[in-house]
């Protein structure tokens, strides 16, 4: 079996199969590593009595890590499938120039005393291409900050465990003038504005070259605080999330465990070039605001083999409201999400509804949908603004198991304080001006469907902004029983009523496409089309 070397840390190794199954493979494979060339031979000289021997694994997984690796070493990695087959590779992991122990630092890591000066002073000493490493134990803490060209090394066993009292957590400001000029420099953020926020266990402000490391876990501990009681009302600042990264470049997170969210868990703001590898991401179903993973106006994200179950959206792709767009432009561009499971949110992935400086190249593929209330989540609204284009939209080879409504297209959603208002919600055309959001071209293709309850798709654009072009192609889906259904609001919006066993509902939208769409066991076969000015429907059999 063919497999690619995702991504090298000092320590550790991120490998990904090549093969056409999703997330996980029907038979399991072995994957085997050991020290190559010079190294195995100088550590064999060594010690003669320990010889280079072969590390072995099981797996079913198409992503896995392997971690306790030895820096500026070679490897050879082979992978067995369950024919026998071997392929085999060579990688050589980073170079680092200093361990350091929290321990050393002070840290007591036995959940009782609070250990984050000495964390943090492990951080600040640390030096170019250094480690600082977390050992088993539960590290109580308030925010970390992290610093550039370091690895944090977050072993299995460890658990930075948030601290709950708010008024220990620092504040960053949502805007600060630039002394003597009219620029404003940004820090603090929530839900697409600029305001007061509390700082994240871990912050990275303008850092670069950052990894996040290892088997243990971030345990942001929000429910034995008060962060879930009253969500929406601000108390000293806004709610923080687990990881922020702002204004960051090269940070990548791979193996650890990050749960129990005050708010959105990870929040790359304003950030390029990110990997997150092989992540667990986990907070309570009914936890507020915990999504999983949301870039907000970052470029070239990668998410990979991760595990996100949360109260709200595993994944929302974001880009600011619309003073953000106006003030400090910057879209969201190449977000990949591969060979993950998303499991029991609000939406699998979304794109909104904070999207006013627009979303640019978005695809997703090879990932398990389980349980998730819709799967293809696409929000926005009346005044998102005219630079809020979302174009190149791309789902394939995905599975939706026990997912209500797999294909939503909302541009009426009504978020904010004045989501419910004649301009946000009028169904009739309004003259378009520089508030009026655009939606470009969504495809979604070789995807199957169980569990559908209220319909498959449902695109509602804007009279005058209708969706540019939604083709699918190449869809399987079959519906609950009619007798285990609940009727539901395919999409939050105004005068919209729940359907069950519906088909197709699409209004304003320029071209669509189904090809190849094939529905089992839905009520109502005749899809309801309204404002769809150009057709192209083959081999569509609904019934």
């Amino acid at each position: 079996m063919y497999f690619s070397i995702a991504a090298v840390f000092n320590r550790a190794v991120t490998l990904e199969m090549d093969n056409d199954e999703i997330f996980r493979m029907q038979r399991s494979v072995e994957i085997r590593i050991r020290e190559a060339g010079e190294d195995a031979k100088a550590r064999n000289h060594r010690s003669p009595a320990c010889p280079n021997v072969w590390r072995s694994y099981t797996t079913d997984r198409n992503v896995f890590s392997i971690d306790g690796l030895t820096p500026a070493t070679s490897y050879e990695v082979q992978v067995r499938d369950a024919d026998g087959t071997v392929t085999g590779q060579e990688f050589t992991t980073h170079q680092e120039s200093v361990l350091l122990d929290v321990r050393t630092f002070g840290a007591a890591g036995d959940g009782e005393k609070e250990d984050t000066a000495a964390i943090q002073a492990a951080i600040q000493a640390c030096p170019p291409e250094g480690t600082v490493y977390v050992p088993a134990g539960t590290y109580r803490v308030t925010p970390l900050f992290l610093k550039s060209r370091m690895t944090l090394w977050i072993d299995t066993g460890a658990v930075l465990l948030g601290e709950t009292d708010r008024r220990r957590y620092p504040v960053l400001p949502g805007m600060t003038r630039s002394t003597g000029e009219e620029e404003e420099y940004n820090l603090g953020t929530w839900e697409g504005n600029p305001l007061d926020m509390f700082a994240s266990l871990l912050t990275g402000i303008s850092v670069r070259d950052v990894d996040i490391i290892g088997g243990g876990t971030i345990d942001g501990n929000a429910g034995a605080g008060d962060w879930w009681r009253d969500p929406k009302k601000k108390r000293i600042a806004w709610r923080p999330n687990i990881v922020y990264l702002a204004y960051c470049a090269g940070v990548r997170m791979q193996g650890v465990t990050v749960c129990n969210s005050p708010c959105w868990t990870i929040h790359p703001y304003y950030s390029d070039d990110l990997g997150f590898y092989d992540l667990t991401v986990r907070n309570p179903s009914d936890s507020p605001n915990t999504d999983g993973i949301d870039p907000e106006s970052c470029e070239r994200v990668t998410v990979l083999g991760t595990t996100i179950s949360v109260g709200d959206d595993c994944m929302a792709i974001k880009s600011g409201k619309i003073y953000m767009s106006r003030v400090h432009l910057r879209a969201t561009r190449d977000i990949e999400v591969r060979n993950c499971l998303l499991e029991r949110g609000h939406g699998s992935v979304t794109i909104g509804s904070e999207i006013a400086s627009g979303v640019h190249g978005v695809h997703v593929s090879k990932c398990l949908f389980d349980g998730t209330d819709r799967g293809l989540r696409i929000k926005t609204r009346r005044g998102r603004g005219e630079t809020s284009v979302l174009d190149g939209i791309c789902f394939e080879q995905i599975r939706m198991r026990d997912v209500p409504m797999p294909f939503t297209v909302n541009m009426f959603y009504f978020c904010d304080p004045d989501g419910h208002t004649r301009y946000v919600q009028d169904r009739s055309a309004i003259p378009r001006d520089d508030r009026t959001p655009s939606v470009g071209t969504i495809t979604a293709r070789d995807i199957t469907c169980t569990g559908v309850e209220a319909s498959l798709v449902c695109a509602m654009g804007l009279p005058e902004s209708p969706i540019g072009e939604l083709a699918l192609e190449r869809i399987e889906a079959s519906y609950r029983p009619a007798a285990e259904r609940v009727a539901r609001r395919p999409v939050m919006m105004d005068d919209l009523d729940p359907v069950s066993g519906q088909s197709i509902i699409a209004h304003n939208v320029r071209k669509l496409t189904l090809n190849g769409v094939h529905i089992t066991d839905s009520d109502v076969a005749e899809p309801v089309l309204e404002g769809v000015e150009e057709q192209e429907l083959r081999d569509l059999r609904i019934g």
